[in-house]
């Protein structure tokens, strides 16, 4: 990805655009001819060079959402910041509007970021930036800076979470949340996708660190942080204002269409001012005109900075447009011979060529496809990581740009920052915790089955230790402290009926593990016979894989899952070993078994097999007959 970049701070247009920013007066630009993801690479190329903040205004969340993906995955070191509305719906369908929590925190960091006077890129669309934000004046006196060092009391810091709306929990699990055990507090600040724990020893900050939800284990290490609530729900429609009050006076709008973002700001205005509420949903939000800015306001606000426009027409006169030479990727429908025809054109007339793939298998399947001696293409091209949403051809940098997703028209997944939920296991998670009812059934894996009664304080060496109060037989007490929910789970039986209850130290739970220990064993002496046997048998060993079956496996439409990519190998591993295959693929519904069986069915067809593929009912077979048809219509292969 870097040599894209260095590519792009050599373009002919580079010091044009750099001149422009570096300009004391304010200058309205219009960039006429940037094609695909050459929008986000000259972009940031040009933000990576400057110390002004870039405001980067697309027509949708979907088309934003990308561009964000583009300029992050360039890693150029600059910070981006994506900034969506606080809605979880279109603002346009005005029933039934609720906040979205992720999101406030998104938007809550951008501004503290913009308000720091850092220089950083932030990506929106117009139903964000419509939406008014408390001025820098509410955001710095509601929230609350904590320095390692500090000297404060943890009375004093409960009375702010208090009085700004932070509610007190047993764990925090939600933004707006906190909780206090002996010397510890743990809050989830709006400004932070991860909760923070400060650790006090006295009335003295010791540390402070981020921390997994779920694993309650540390992340990252910090000098300082800030604790925001959520301002604008607390701030008077007087306090608000737009979020262009929040740049620097040197800040650079980009915008890829202000025509069509003014109209959507109008209508939203529109459809706010008409809109008569009678939805009585619990927590739904009432907008009104003074919550938002007008079309009219926008363009006032915009005028303050440096402007360029980067879509097909421009809403401000511009002398003269700096125009670029390029042309999108071409759809190749999966025709590996255009595909191979168009880059050795490229190349005859000293272009470079590189395809661009999020995964490294990825580029190896194309690799094999389009070097094989069975291929005859044979291209030159140079791989390049992670990808990017859309591929482009520059004619003045002689560079051609393929992704990986547009060649197999495959889906292209947009990934937004959020609260990152690690796997969970059998053992009970705060979550959890917070699900479970007094009365539920768990399972403590030295004392066995007994019942929840909830969470309580005990006092532990003369500290305050938050445990888990499980109640077993002739009401027998175990607590069981925080630091030990791995040894808990939650109980899952079948058919609904109750659990025997266990006693305490009676010997029964380790008498029915010892017996479960035993079955196990005789169980797995059975297995290892079987399999000792079938290592004895000869089976049909299959061909390694061959440049038509990377060409199936590279066109399924969606990205291979991690899990879904190692079940495939093993499979195919299993089917090209001289032993007989003894392989149980096991996944929920939509989990992409099917995808599995099907490469692995026509692996065996192309060393000449036939396959039989066995369902339990007829709408199913007829239902994969349909799948594996679809799916292997363009390859020779007969269903």
């Amino acid at each position: 990805m870097q040599k894209l970049i260095a590519c792009f701070n050599k373009h002919p247009q580079y010091k044009k655009v750099c001149d422009v920013i570096a300009s004391k007066q304010l200058q309205k630009t219009h960039l006429k001819g940037l094609s695909g993801s050459a929008g986000p690479l000259f972009c940031q190329s040009v933000a990576k060079q400057s110390k002004s903040s870039h405001f980067i205004i697309l027509s949708d969340k979907e088309e934003a959402a990308f561009f964000f993906n583009d300029v992050e995955n360039l890693d150029t070191g600059k910070e981006v910041f994506f900034f969506p509305s606080s809605y979880k719906r279109d603002l346009l369908s005005l029933s039934g509007l609720k906040k979205a929590e992720e999101n406030i925190i998104l938007r809550t960091k951008t501004i503290e970021k913009l308000n720091d006077g850092d220089s950083i890129t932030v990506i929106t669309y117009p139903e964000a930036l419509v939406e008014k934000e408390a001025s820098s004046e509410t955001h710095e006196n509601q929230s609350f800076l904590i320095r390692i060092g500090d000297k404060l009391d943890i009375g004093f810091i409960k009375e702010f979470l208090f009085e700004y709306g932070f509610a007190q929990k047993d764990f925090v699990f939600s933004p707006g949340e906190f909780s206090v055990r002996g010397s510890i507090i743990d809050v989830f600040s709006y400004s932070s996708e991860l909760p923070y724990r400060i650790d006090f020893f006295g009335e003295e900050v010791d540390s402070m660190r981020t921390f997994d939800i779920l694993k309650q284990l540390s992340i990252q290490k910090l000098d300082k942080i800030r604790i925001h609530p959520d301002i604008n729900k607390l701030s008077d429609h007087s306090e608000k204002q737009s979020i262009f009050n929040h740049l620097k006076n040197n800040s650079v709008i980009w915008a890829k269409d202000l025509n069509y973002t003014i109209d959507k700001i109008n209508q939203i205005n529109k459809k706010i001012n008409s809109h008569k509420h009678i939805d009585n949903e619990e927590d739904a939000v009432v907008l009104s005109v003074n919550d938002i800015i007008s079309g009219q306001v926008f363009e006032k606000e915009i005028q303050k900075f440096h402007i360029i426009e980067f879509g097909l027409k421009a809403f401000y006169k511009t002398k003269q447009p700096i125009v670029f030479n390029m042309s999108k990727q071409a759809e190749f429908s999966k025709n590996f011979g255009l595909l191979a025809q168009e880059m050795n054109k490229w190349e005859t007339e000293g272009y470079h060529n590189f395809i661009l793939s999020d995964q490294k298998k990825q580029i190896e399947r194309i690799q094999s496809i389009l070097g094989s001696d069975e291929s005859s293409f044979n291209p030159k091209f140079k791989a390049v990581t992670p990808t990017l949403h859309e591929g482009f051809i520059d004619h003045d940098l002689q560079i051609s740009c393929y992704t990986d997703h547009q060649i197999f028209q495959r889906y292209h997944r947009m990934k937004l920052n959020s609260q990152k939920i690690g796997e969970t296991k059998s053992a009970i998670t705060i979550s959890e915790i917070n699900q479970l009812k007094p009365g539920d059934y768990v399972v403590h894996i030295d004392h066995g089955i007994g019942k929840f009664s909830g969470l309580q304080s005990i006092d532990i060496n003369g500290k305050k230790q938050e445990t888990l109060r499980i109640t077993y037989k002739d009401s027998d007490t175990l607590f069981v402290s925080i630091h030990s929910l791995h040894k808990v789970s939650k109980y899952k039986g079948g058919d609904g009926v109750p659990p025997k209850i266990h006693k305490l130290g009676s010997g029964v739970w380790q008498k029915i593990k010892q017996k479960t220990k035993s079955k196990v064993k005789d169980i797995a002496k059975e297995l290892i016979a079987l399999y000792a046997k079938r290592k004895d048998e000869k089976g049909f060993e299959f061909s390694a894989d061959s440049y038509i079956q990377e060409a199936l496996e590279a066109s399924f439409i969606y990205e291979d899952t991690p899990d879904q990519y190692k079940a495939s190998q093993a499979t195919k591993a299993d089917m090209e070993s001289p032993i007989p295959m003894d392989r149980l693929v096991c996944g929920d519904v939509g989990f992409g078994k099917t995808e599995i069986a099907i490469r692995a069915a026509f692996k065996a067809v192309t060393d000449g097999k036939q396959v039989a593929i066995l369902v339990p009912t007829t709408i199913l077979a007829l239902q994969h007959y349909q799948t594996f048809k679809n799916r292997l219509k363009e390859f020779p292969c007969t269903v």
